[in-house]
């Protein structure tokens, strides 16, 4: 599109200086107007803001000074409660030491206050109002005077004590208390609520003073004594009203219940004015003030109404309901309206500007949004009057001009298209020409297959890339099906994707080609080509060659699905195929069972021969079971030394049996590896489905407690699942949290069972041993929980804490000078833990115990593992100066060779040798060796299990001296070893 150019009309010939010169003067006309309104509305508002203002102060400072007498109020009550209990503490009662004086009355004064009574009155009781008022005043009254212009009590006896003193020197000795307004208001028929009153505002003569007091009736025992009187002066309170406003000079004023005005001007007093005249108020600064009051104080619910009576001020009154008087806030209209008057003229010289300004605007706006619009389309009209065809930018808004615009739109864009429709035909069929050129390119060199069928998918064209990828010419293929393509075994696929094309129009997926003897994978597309009407007259075919990712898929299959070491399944798909077997027995198909193996001393294999002598076991292994297996049978390497088998199709336990002692055999013959022969046998566990469980994991765990079983009957044999296993296996689980709470909290003790000399029946020392005592006193025995915490790996923690208490007990023992040694068993775990001898070691420096007398036992099964790491940890042991001895000896299959490469001091006889003493020869003679041996190797040797006298007698005979056993003492707790009657070693 084109712009165009146009003459701006210039002068008052422009349509918008004219428009904009009627604006300017309907704008000013119309402002002046607007402005007269808005000053009566701001006046009216600005009465209204200032009312509210009047409004918020009275109700301020009513607030503020309400408060204050409630203080003030607050603080008298706490005084007159502290009078009552001062005089009510004792009887009133004392003796006269007042004298009266000439004018017949009785005066007392010190600092802080002064007393008064007509002598007539002084009696023992008013004398103790002299005495126990005096040090009340000395007290109270430098804290009552900061609130208060004076503090008295008058009782009903016409005592007075006052602070300031003044007062009670000047007071007539004929004066009558009851006739005074500070003390009459308070009497009992007039006050019988025994309530605090304010009194009027009175004139005291004394005092030369307006006052008001608040009085508090003062009861002992519910009898009227007097009263207690608190002064406030008019002036005080008059200085307490709010200093005058400084915008509009707002003034304040008090005014009582009765329309009597406080504070405009004081009251004219003459010098005769008596005693409780009361106060009849000023003449306030205007008379509608005075009206003002006196209406409020009629009607004190009509505050509001009431302001019409003072058309010239602004006023607001809000009540002071201490006292029942009220404080009036005012504010002179006159005031606030002369604020309005500089803000006239401004305003009107405003509106001139703006007029000014708008007109101006509003000049721009019509030659924007108009002439301008105007004077553009009447320029293009010219253009097009010229011939000349080229399309004008004209704006195409929603309104009259735009209309008109779109209308001119039309009218050329009509002309434009008779005159280049032909060439734009021309145009569009040399593009389409160069576009069937480059596509025809693109196919042919595309780096995909392409083939082109026609509607039945019969081959029309096919790319080079596609013939070479094939070994193949075009001609070969030409009018051939497109299935032709598609290797034999496809061949059923060829018949779905026609019915699918047919159907659908196309279709995707995976495709393996076969020509002649050449096959490969490949992506394949089918997509149709339609003519002009629609109707579907090829098809495109395009080919991704994917053979190397189905040969990555592949190998990814057999890493996820097999072991690599076996070549047996691993656990993913065994445990798909279990799945797969528990829903075939869900839906009653068969029964199968499922078998845990797990090779016995595996562990011992590797370690002695090599990881790599290991795997050729695994190997092998893996071998003769796939050879005695079915083949619906299913067998996976899970892990490690562990293998799986589902046996499909079980019809009962004797079956399985039969399976597994077949497979049992695979194990019989020794495995060659290397220069060694190996024999190896495996624990199974079995378990049947459903007969068992039908769920996986149950399955697994009930295999798996099964084969732990077989195990512990002495592995290289078989044994199935039985409920009584999963009870077992609660049970170990209950019991390992058991022990984690009783590590916790603390539950274990420590027996001690001494071991004796026989020779003197002295005690030599102490085998400890392990109790644990539950919450609710009951102990759990030893073989119960031993075995669960040394499988747990409990153990390790416990045996650290029996170190410390052992050793700890040591030394006490030492520190009361017996030289006893102190045996300790030390578990498997314990033993193989590198960080032992660390431990014992920062332990006997902590407790301070002597390594000399420390015994750790260990069995001979933890050393018969790794000898060489076992004897290394014993001489770490022996470094730190324990002594070593070899517990339960006889019942393992320790060789003498290694025992004397062992460095431990002492062998323990296992009880079970000794308990046939003496009915069983052989255990004498094995016993009677076992000494010998220990002798001829320098080596202290034990007896445990010692319970009878004979047994004793034959220890004694074959020079074994050292025995412990129930015939001596059973273990005990420390606190009890006292009661033993042998003599300690010391």
């Amino acid at each position: 599109m084109k712009d165009v150019t146009f003459i701006k009309p210039s002068g008052m010939d422009s349509l918008g200086r004219k428009f904009a010169l009627v604006v300017f003067v309907a704008i000013i006309i119309a402002g002046f107007a607007v402005g007269y309104t808005v000053l009566v509305m701001q006046q009216s508002i600005a009465l209204q803001q200032q009312q509210q203002v009047t409004e918020q102060y009275a109700q301020r400072y009513a607030r503020q000074l309400n408060q204050d007498f409630v203080e003030k109020e607050q603080k008298a009550i706490t005084v007159n409660q502290i009078v009552m209990r001062e005089l009510a503490s004792q009887p009133l009662v004392a003796a006269k030491t007042q004298k009266a004086l000439a004018d017949g009355s009785v005066r007392s004064q010190d600092d802080y206050s002064a007393a008064f009574i007509a002598a007539n009155e002084y009696n023992r009781r008013t004398a103790a109002l002299f005495d126990r008022t005096a040090p009340i005043w000395q007290q109270l009254s430098p804290l009552v005077l900061q609130d208060f212009f004076n503090f008295y009590f008058i009782s009903k006896e016409q005592f007075i004590r006052i602070s300031p003193g003044d007062w009670a020197l000047q007071v007539n000795v004929e004066h009558d208390f009851n006739n005074d307004l500070f003390y009459s208001v308070a009497l009992p028929e007039q006050n019988p609520t025994r309530q605090p009153r304010w009194t009027p505002v009175y004139y005291d003569s004394i005092w030369k003073k307006w006052m008001t007091s608040l009085i508090i009736p003062l009861y002992i025992n519910d009898e009227f004594i007097g009263v207690t009187g608190f002064d406030y002066s008019l002036n005080d309170i008059i200085e307490l009203l709010p200093p005058t406003d400084t915008q509009f000079q707002s003034r304040a004023f008090l005014f009582d219940e009765n329309g009597i005005v406080f504070g405009a001007s004081e009251q004219q007093l003459s010098a005769n004015t008596a005693m409780n005249t009361r106060y009849s108020g000023v003449k306030p600064e205007h008379e509608a003030l005075q009206r003002y009051a006196t209406q409020v104080a009629a009607t004190p619910n009509a505050v509001s109404r009431a302001a019409s009576i003072t058309p010239d001020q602004l006023i607001y009154a809000a009540p002071l309901t201490r006292l029942n008087w009220y404080i009036a806030v005012y504010t002179e209209k006159s005031k606030v309206l002369d604020a309005l008057t500089a803000s006239r003229s401004r305003l009107l010289l405003t509106f001139f500007i703006v007029a000014i300004l708008v007109a101006l605007f509003l000049q721009l706006v019509v030659y924007h949004f108009l002439l301008k619009r105007l004077n553009r389309l009447s320029a293009a009209i010219n253009r097009l009057s010229r011939g000349d065809l080229q399309q004008v930018m004209l704006d195409d808004k929603q309104d009259e001009i735009g209309l008109l615009n779109r209308a001119f739109g039309r009218m050329s864009a009509e002309i434009t298209e008779l005159v280049s429709g032909l060439n734009a035909r021309i145009e569009e069929k040399e593009q389409a020409e160069r576009s069937a050129r480059k596509l025809s390119k693109a196919v042919s060199f595309s780096s995909s297959g392409i083939v082109l069928t026609d509607q039945f998918l019969n081959i029309e064209y096919i790319n080079p890339f596609l013939t070479e990828m094939i070994g193949v010419s075009a001609d070969e293929l030409n009018q051939q099906p497109v299935h032709s393509l598609f290797a034999t075994e496809m061949h059923h696929v060829g018949e779905e994707i026609t019915q699918t094309v047919l159907a659908r129009q196309h279709w995707r997926g995976d495709m393996l080609l076969q020509f002649q003897q050449r096959q490969l994978w490949v992506s394949l597309a089918i997509a149709p080509i339609r003519d002009d009407k629609g109707d579907i007259s090829n098809y495109v075919c395009a080919m991704q060659d994917i053979s190397f990712i189905k040969q990555s898929q592949k190998k990814m299959e057999q890493l996820a699905y097999y072991d690599v070491l076996t070549g047996l399944a691993n656990r993913s798909y065994f445990r798909d195929q279990l799945r797969k077997a528990i829903a075939m027995a869900h839906r009653g198909y068969y029964n199968f069972a499922l078998l845990y193996f797990d090779l016995d001393e595996f562990k011992r294999i590797n370690d002695t021969l090599g990881h790599d002598a290991g795997d050729e076991l695994l190997k092998e292994i893996s071998k003769r079971l796939m050879a005695r297996l079915r083949e619906e049978d299913t067998i996976a390497r899970l892990g490690g030394d562990e293998f799986a088998v589902i046996l499909s199709g079980i019809k009962d336990r004797a079956q399985a049996s039969t399976i597994a002692a077949n497979l049992q055999q695979a194990f019989a013959a020794p495995v060659k590896l290397g220069n060694h022969d190996v024999s190896i046998s495996a624990s199974i566990g079995i378990t049947v489905a459903p007969e068992d469980a039908s769920e996986e994991e149950l399955l697994l765990k009930h295999a798996d407690l099964a084969m732990y079983e077989a195990k512990a009957r002495g592995k290289n044999t078989f044994h199935f699942f039985s409920p009584d296993l999963n009870e077992a296996a609660n049970e170990r689980l209950l019991i390992e949290n058991q022990l984690r709470e009783a590590i916790r909290e603390h539950q274990f003790l420590l027996y001690y069972q001494p071991k004796i000399d026989i020779r003197d029946n002295t005690i030599i020392g102490y085998e400890t041993l392990l109790r644990w005592l539950r919450p609710d006193n009951t102990l759990v025995p030893p073989l119960r929980f031993i075995g669960v915490a040394e499988s747990t790996g409990l153990i390790v923690q416990i045996g650290e804490w029996i170190i410390w208490e052992a050793c700890r007990f040591l030394s006490r023992q030492h520190s009361r000078g017996y030289t006893v040694s102190l045996s300790i068993n030390l578990s498997v775990r314990q033993f193989n833990d590198d960080n032992l001898p660390e431990i014992v070691e920062r332990i006997i420096k902590r407790t301070g115990a002597d390594p000399a007398y420390l015994i750790f036992e260990i069995t001979e099964s933890m050393l018969m593992g790794d000898t060489d790491a076992a004897i290394n940890q014993l001489n770490q042991l022996k470094r730190l100066g324990v002594s070593l001895s070899i517990d339960d000896f006889g019942t393992g299959y320790s060789s003498l060779s290694y025992l004397k490469r062992f460095p431990v001091d002492e062998l323990k006889i296992d009880r079970s040798f000794v308990k046939d003493i003496p009915e069983d020869r052989n255990d004498m003679d094995i016993v009677a060796a076992i000494i010998a041996m220990a002798q001829k190797m320098n080596l202290r040797v034990v007896a445990e299990g010692v319970e009878t006298v004979e047994q004793a007698d034959f220890l004694r005979k074959n020079a074994c001296y050292q025995v412990q056993g129930y015939y001596y003492s059973m273990p005990l707790a420390e606190q009890e070893l006292s009661r033993l009657n042998f003599v300690i070693s010391s």
